[in-house]
């Protein structure tokens, strides 16, 4: 399991396994986020038996799965509606964890400005210069 903190109340991971969760939930995590769209690839494992097993071990699970190079505006609102009411610390997972630091980045623009958000994400090992106008676009 590779778990990057983008924030103390946020870190983003590659695809977990079902064995992984035990692990997320004794890391203090609180609030898992899937978003894969199940059946994404043949190699992933099945959500629901991974949804399953946060619900055993006290997780809260939250699917909100998009499509990787399709993030809308609305994706970005309920990531944000999600970081705004669930509890943390939250870890959010897709296939490569790009997915979760791009909706958090864009979620997280209205907040603060780009350049502290790009500097999180790159410390974390991903690069959101791409997608800056994006997240400069979220500022109110």
């Amino acid at each position: 399991m590779d778990i990057r903190t983008l924030t103390p109340s946020i870190s983003v991971s590659p695809q977990v396994a079902i064995e992984d969760i035990k692990s997320i939930a004794e890391a203090g995590f609180k609030t898992v986020i899937c978003n894969r769209p199940n059946g994404e690839s043949e190699d992933q494992p099945n959500l629901a038996l991974i949804e399953a097993e946060c619900q055993k071990l006290g997780l809260t699970y939250v699917s909100q799965p998009v499509i990787s190079g399709n993030i809308s505006d609305q994706d970005i609102d309920a990531f944000d509606q999600f970081l705004a009411s669930a509890q943390t610390p939250i870890f959010a997972f897709c296939r490569t964890g790009t997915r979760c630091t791009m909706l958090w980045g864009m979620a997280e623009g209205s907040r603060q400005p780009a350049e502290k958000i790009i500097e999180a994400a790159a410390n974390a090992g991903y690069d959101l210069n791409g997608i800056k106008a994006r997240i400069e676009a979220r500022r109110k």
